[in-house]
């Protein structure tokens, strides 16, 4: 599973109270992988949840995952190419929107189905 956006929120590297070490740490109890990916907050990150795999670029995260959370609305995130992050991932896939960040029919369209829940 891809988690995008370690950071309780964009633009900081604070991980204190952050959803996605919660749920990698949740991840990893069930015997499943998680790659983490944060343009500021990886090193953080990796710091308090060592069992998160990190990655510094959202692409390499997405490879084979069958599944991505977008928990922080970083415009890195935001501004992913939904037709290159869905050939990356693996069948069946998911994404779910945490943030309701993204663009539900774009990412329809690229294959991926799609989940969004969140702020409105």
């Amino acid at each position: 599973m891809a988690l995008l956006g370690l950071s309780f929120k964009p633009e900081t590297d604070d991980v204190r109270g952050s959803p996605s070490l919660e749920i990698a740490k949740a991840l990893h109890t069930l015997g499943a992988r998680a790659v983490g990916y944060d343009p500021v907050a990886g090193k953080a990150a990796a710091k308090l949840a060592p069992e998160l795999l990190i990655s510094f670029d959202p692409y390499e995260a997405l490879r084979e995952a069958h599944a991505a959370v977008v928990v922080t609305e970083w415009q890195e995130i935001t501004n992913l190419d939904p037709k290159r992050a869905s050939a990356l991932m693996c069948d069946p896939k998911l994404l779910v929107d945490g943030r309701n960040a993204l663009d539900p029919s774009s990412w329809r369209a690229a294959g991926l189905p799609y989940t969004g829940f969140g702020r409105e």
